[in-house]
């Protein structure tokens, strides 16, 4: 599975790597540090999941979410945030996100929620 990893913050980006390190047949095969970039990247490298901080540098998470469900619909999308995810997941559907992952437990939860993602069928359009 190749996953695309977008966050402003450069120690959240290799803490989330090395999460994701660790899970057989995982591959971190992008990173970004802004929703423009993260948007680039998706385009151009296709990735199977998609991690989105909500909080970046020009265009913002949600947006950013929007933009590559449209461009690269077979993305799963999860948001990142400090945020309590309870509240964000409505936004972060309208999106094309499908989860949202507390940053403060990404130790805890970030694995089983990409493993959540990919049993989930994409709706048809």
């Amino acid at each position: 599975m190749r996953i695309l990893i977008a966050d402003d913050f450069e120690p959240i980006r290799t803490a989330v790597a090395g999460i994701l390190s660790e899970q057989p047949d995982w591959e971190v095969c992008g990173e970004a540090c802004n929703g423009t970039e993260a948007l680039r990247l998706a385009t151009e490298l296709n990735p199977d999941v998609v991690l989105l901080d909500i909080s970046m540098p020009g265009i913002d998470g949600l947006k950013t979410s929007r933009l590559i469900h449209e461009s690269v619909p077979s993305a799963k999308i999860i948001i990142l945030s400090h945020h309590d995810p309870a509240q964000l997941l409505k936004d972060a559907r309208k999106s094309g996100a499908q989860e949202c992952v507390d940053k403060g437990r990404i130790a805890a939860d970030l694995v089983a929620s990409i493993r959540r993602v990919q049993i989930q069928e994409k709706p048809a359009a």
